[in-house]
């Protein structure tokens, strides 16, 4: 048999779902393997139909498949648009040339503008393996980059998917960078500038690590994987609409980049501007606000570190062409009560309704970052935004707006808690001292969330408020016992998750 015909294979589908990498499996002594010299984690080249894309090479040893089939991963299928029972060709892959800007990059080279294009297009195209990508995540991670690198990186990142464009000069935004459970203000921040007359596309992210990310609570809510054409029907409607991001491709090596990221357990503040801001360009944004808490169990833990992001944020932002305004907040303890998708959701809409039960510190952190969107946009005149943004809150004017937007994106549910519940109680009488935002985040995804949106944690113990023994510190929802029991099995392992301060 010609070399030609020898590497063809029929795929089968077993169902295998590896997120979001390509997996193909093979016998080890399939004839491809063999005339190609194909071991495990080889990385290949699998085509169909002149479509192709780079797999990452699993061999079976078994007769699970016959010698001239092969096994797709479900994300290997969803690229290459296969069926099962489509013949393939497997070859071996060309030298990644853009990897050796990275090796130069560990000897202390920098990285000019075309390296990265040519990185981040690379990576995009799925031509680099985890390996690879990881490499270039350490190269990047600490204080590797200097600030004309993440520009650079910034704007390969826009330019690796989808940008949208809008018919009006100035399209607002927001986004905060994260460790701070229940700090969920974007659903009540985007109606009430809506409301304003301004146009807030917000596109957000699903949790990578946390209990719950923004487009995992306004699901709970309404659909928010729409299409871009969906996403722009909705703004022209109502100016402004609560999506999630990863449907529309907007800086797509940014999700590989992040997931690897986490895997290592690093977060570069250089590489974490260049996701936050390729996104909003990508959306089309020209004015920006970042929040950014700080705390000893946040994120950000100092305020010098916090400047210091503030500075790269700015410079990046005006190298690029956006406008951007930072709020350097308290990240001390969670923002309002609830940890988790569902329970997120619900101080959202307390806050919208004016509920008089509404968690206050939501409340104020999303007034005052509408403030400054309104400020902005010269809606409001200095120091007068968040007198503007209450006003349209405590109106009714923002939950209408909300009920709209959800109308547009498919309608409105309330969100509903888990069924199961269980208190954890203060085993001694006094104040709250301090509280853990990552152990009680990791409770949290103990207990189901975000993958069971009803699961997660309520919380009850602010610093400062005087807890007795046996009042509950927090309760934890979740579906199922097990779950419950899993959680508690981890706080068992740990401690001060919650700090009483003696009487």
């Amino acid at each position: 048999m010609s070399k030609e015909v020898s590497n063809i294979l029929r795929l089968r589908k077993l169902g295998i779902d590896t997120h979001t990498e390509n997996i193909i499996f093979m016998r080890s002594d399939c004839l491809v393997c063999r005339s190609e010299g194909f071991t495990a984690n080889t990385r290949v080249s699998v085509n169909l139909n002149g479509s192709s894309i780079i797999a990452t090479l699993n061999v079976i040893t078994s007769e699970l498949i016959a010698e001239n089939e092969a096994v797709l991963s479900e994300e290997g299928f969803r690229k290459l648009q296969a069926r099962e029972g489509d013949l393939i060709t497997v070859t071996h892959v060309q030298p990644i040339l853009s990897f050796s800007e990275v090796r130069a990059k560990m000897f202390g080279k920098k990285f000019n503008e075309s390296a990265l294009q040519r990185i981040i297009t690379d990576i995009t195209h799925g031509l680099y393996s985890k390996i690879e990508i990881a490499a270039f995540v350490t190269v990047c991670s600490g204080d590797n980059l200097a600030l004309d690198e993440v520009i650079y990186l910034t704007r390969a990142m826009i330019s690796s998917g989808t940008t949208l464009s809008w018919p009006v000069p100035r399209i607002m935004d927001k986004h905060c960078v994260g460790g701070l459970p229940g700090n969920r203000t974007t659903p009540i921040v985007v109606p009430i500038v809506a409301a304003a007359g301004l146009v807030i596309p917000k596109t957000s992210s699903r949790a990578i690590t946390s209990p719950a990310g923004t487009a995992d609570v306004i699901e709970t809510m309404t659909p928010v994987t729409l299409t871009l054409e969906q996403i722009q029907a909705v703004v022209r409607q109502e100016g402004g609409c609560m999506v999630w991001g990863g449907a529309v491709k907007l800086s797509p090596v940014d999700d590989v980049i992040i997931a690897v990221e986490k895997a290592l357990d690093i977060d570069s503040a250089g590489q974490m501007i260049a996701s936050v801001l390729s996104k909003k360009a990508a959306a089309g944004s020209t004015h920006t606000i970042i929040d950014i808490p700080v705390g000893l169990t946040a994120k950000i833990r100092t305020r010098e570190e916090a400047f210091l992001l503030e500075y790269y944020f700015r410079a990046v932002g005006l190298a690029i062409g956006m406008e951007l305004d930072v709020l350097i907040t308290d990240g001390s303890q969670p923002v309002g009560r609830g940890i988790g998708p569902a329970l997120e959701a619900q101080d959202v809409l307390a806050v919208l309704r004016n509920a008089p039960n509404a968690p206050q510190d939501l409340k104020t952190r999303a007034i005052q970052l509408a403030g400054l969107i309104l400020e902005g946009a010269g809606k409001a005149d200095k120091g007068k935004g968040a007198a503007a943004a209450l006003s349209i809150l405590e109106s009714g004017k923002a939950l209408d707006k909300f009920y709209r937007i959800c109308q547009a994106q498919g309608g409105f549910r309330e969100p509903q808690a888990a069924p199961l519940r269980h208190d954890v109680l203060a085993e001694r009488s006094g104040l709250v001292k301090s509280v853990d935002n990552r152990k009680l985040a990791k409770v949290a995804k103990l207990a189901g969330a975000p993958k069971s949106p009803g699961a997660g944690i309520l919380y009850h113990a602010p610093i400062g408020k005087h807890m007795e023994k046996g009042q509950p510190l927090f309760t934890i929802f979740s579906e199922t016992q097990g779950e419950i029991n899993y959680a508690l099995a981890y706080m068992h392992t740990t401690d001060h998750i919650v700090e009483l301060a003696s009487p």
